[in-house]
């Protein structure tokens, strides 16, 4: 960083000068003037007195077209979630524009300048997340892979500035809120969210009096996993809180059990204090304290009983510090009554001492380091992902058909997943079929997922890679039949309840929309219960949306799974749905946000009312022998629905005519 005093003016004067010449440039020719601009706003903000330099004049930047041609031009648009990637990876050119966009941001959030379509408090919101996601920045030294970025300390000082002018108070607030309604979703992989409420507690700790109305909340998120008891409130370690429980009596002991239980199931975290009560109550002859410490109801009690030498051996293979959410998987597991199921208990045995492949091993190790080995990390991840099947994220990988369908195992074939996964691990291959043709993906190349991702949970791990390639060479055997696949891979990859008939909203080969307003008469036929006789979902349908972002604008196709129709406490129909991404929440524009709680949603699910559900629908399944509708929706339901997906993500895409369709019918 410059320390010439003169700097800044020499650099503000320069960058005035490119600013109006890229305000002069026609449209077609503003690229060629962002360069230069970019380049200089690049010196300034590692100037002194830059980033207040760069503030005032990131309004007039926008204006100019700086953003233009990119996707920080739209910034009603913008992912908070992007920018510590950006920070971390991006070039020295994109972090330049993105830190430009947050100033922006900054001056239309302080009521100091405006952008249509962007409201102050919209504004707020976006910058207080982006402080939030980079908490460490903020408050702790760079490590060694920071010092190396070139473009750190001009980051770190933005950051601050940010901070300065909006208050941590906010960023704090949004943070510990974003948090509570994430672990609302109990999702399997929860280490972002450990590591920012560990970050949480030395912002708290060093910064007492900015925490406000958040503490509540933060405090309840750190004591759930650093001091769920008052054995361990101090956060002791390991060492000394299994030296307060060798002295505890039975009283205390239930206690202690019950309060761990209580934290767990309150929040979705588990402590590694709660790893080591179990481990200690296991290993001295103390087990009957083990279904308190679980939580367990009548239903899992009874499990636990019938079960108990199997609930005890995968306790003691899969909970350790290094695995402690295994604990949460193991009490929804029985909570859920599949022990009952007879094939169930011997594919558990098998899983608890199944040889795991070279491939497999190497492939958990990785990921997950030598805090466990990686057959214990297998079996945590069976529990995890059997006790929660709507907690199965794709993360950050485009497999979000191979996600759903572990999902959906895991909820409608539990004992046909554990095959899959016994295959997998043992054998590094997976055996399945298509129309009767057998598909082995030892034999396939890799598809999507051609490394093994590191961001998923040891179940995705192991077996994804697999069933992308099975899926990927599913799509190939049916690529020539002029029509979605899907229609033909969703039943033999998934199960045999997926319905085999299917409506698609597009036609294939043209990209058209085919008789939107039939297509959302068929879904209202077979899936909302006024119109289907009170027909319930019985099996969660796969199904296809088109996603979009806060702008209404189309991103893609994207797989997710029809869980169940009800209506909301106010009365409204909903769709219950699963979406195989790591958070379900999101703005898909047009007024339509996706809840993930408050209307009615259990663990996992997403929610919209069901005209906003089908304005975003393409594809869906429904049974062939599906009784004919008692009623239908009215015309002007199903036109207002219409006019949604027309202004929406079938905006220029066209439609076919009924000569069309009565062509492609012959």
């Amino acid at each position: 960083m410059t320390s010439d005093p003169e700097a800044a003016d020499r650099l503000q004067s320069m960058l005035e000068a490119a600013t109006d010449r890229l305000e002069a440039a026609r449209p077609f020719a503003k690229s060629r003037h962002q360069h230069m601009v970019l380049d200089l706003a690049q010196r300034l903000l590692a100037a002194p007195g830059g980033l207040e330099r760069l503030e005032a004049m990131a309004p007039r930047l926008d204006a100019a077209g700086l953003f233009a041609g990119s996707d920080w031009d739209r910034p009603e648009a913008l992912s908070a979630q992007l920018v510590p990637a950006t920070f971390d990876a991006a070039p020295p050119a994109t972090v330049t524009l993105e830190a430009v966009s947050l100033l922006r941001l900054l001056k239309v959030a302080l009521g100091e300048a405006s952008h249509p379509g962007l409201h102050a408090d919209r504004a707020r919101h976006h910058l207080a997340q982006v402080l939030a996601l980079n908490l460490r920045r903020l408050f702790s030294p760079p490590d060694e892979a920071a010092r190396e970025r070139r473009m750190e300390p001009a980051v770190r000082a933005l950051l601050k500035h940010l901070a300065d002018r909006i208050g941590l108070q906010d960023v704090l607030g949004v943070l510990v809120a974003e948090i509570w309604r994430i672990l609302a979703q109990r999702p399997i992989q929860v280490n972002a969210v450990k590591e920012m409420i560990a970050q949480i507690s030395v912002t708290l700790a060093s910064r007492p009096a900015q925490a406000g109305d958040a503490r509540l909340g933060a405090d309840r998120l750190i004591s759930a996993l650093f001091g769920p008891t008052e054995a361990c409130r101090d956060d002791p370690g390991l060492a000394v809180y299994r030296a307060r429980l060798e002295a505890m009596d039975e009283w205390a002991l239930t206690q202690e059990a019950r309060t761990l239980a209580r934290a767990m199931h309150d929040t979705g975290l588990v402590s590694d204090y709660h790893a080591a009560f179990l481990d200690r109550a296991l290993s001295g002859g103390l087990a009957g304290f083990a279904p308190e410490a679980l939580g367990l109801t009548s239903v899992g009690l009874d499990c636990w009983r019938r079960h108990q030498a199997l609930a005890e051996d995968l306790l003691a293979v899969a909970v350790t510090s290094g695995m402690p959410q295994a604990v949460l998987g193991l009490a929804e597991l029985l909570e859920r009554g599949i022990l009952h199921h007879p094939a169930i208990p011997p594919a558990l045995r098998r899983q608890l001492s199944l040889t795991l492949s070279p491939e497999a091993e190497r492939r958990l190790a990785q990921a997950y380091g030598p805090a466990a080995s990686p057959r214990s990390v297998l079996v945590a991840g069976v529990l995890q992902v059997l006790g929660q099947p709507l907690g199965v994220g794709q993360g950050a990988n485009p497999t979000c058909q191979s996600a759903r369908a572990i999902a959906m195992w895991a909820l409608n074939d539990p004992d046909f997943l554990l095959h899959v996964v016994a295959n997998a691990a043992h054998h590094d291959t997976v055996l399945m079929h298509f129309e009767g043709r057998p598909i082995n993906s030892a034999d396939l190349p890799a598809g999507l997922a051609a490394w093994a991702p590191l961001d998923a949970d040891p179940v995705s791990l192991t077996v994804v890679p697999h069933l992308d390639r099975i899926y990927a060479e599913m799509g190939r055997l049916c690529g020539d039949r002029g029509d979605d696949p899907h229609i033909w891979i969703n039943p033999e990859f998934h199960g045999w309840w997926v319905g085999r008939d299917c409506a698609i909203a597009v036609d294939v080969p043209t990209g058209r929309l085919a008789d939107i307003e039939g297509f959302l008469r068929r879904f209202y036929a077979a899936y909302h219960p006024r119109f289907n006789g009170g027909q319930p979902v019985i099996h969660p349908q796969p199904a296809g949306i088109a996603v979009t972002d806060a702008t209404g604008r189309f991103v893609g196709w994207h797989a997710i799974a029809i869980l169940r129709m009800a209506a909301d406490v106010e009365g409204a129909m909903r769709v219950y749905f699963y979406n195989p991404n790591n958070d379900s929440g999101q703005d898909w524009g047009g007024g339509i946000v996706v809840s993930t709680q408050g209307k009615g949603e259990r663990h996992g699910e997403a929610s919209l009312p069901i005209d906003q559900f089908a304005a975003r629908l393409y594809l869906f399944h429904v049974d062939p022998l599906h009784p004919e509708p008692e009623a239908e929706p009215s015309d002007d339901e199903i036109a207002a629905i219409a006019r949604r997906v027309r202004d929406s993500w079938a905006r220029g895409r066209g439609e076919l005519t009924a000569l069309d369709l009565a062509n492609a019918g012959a």
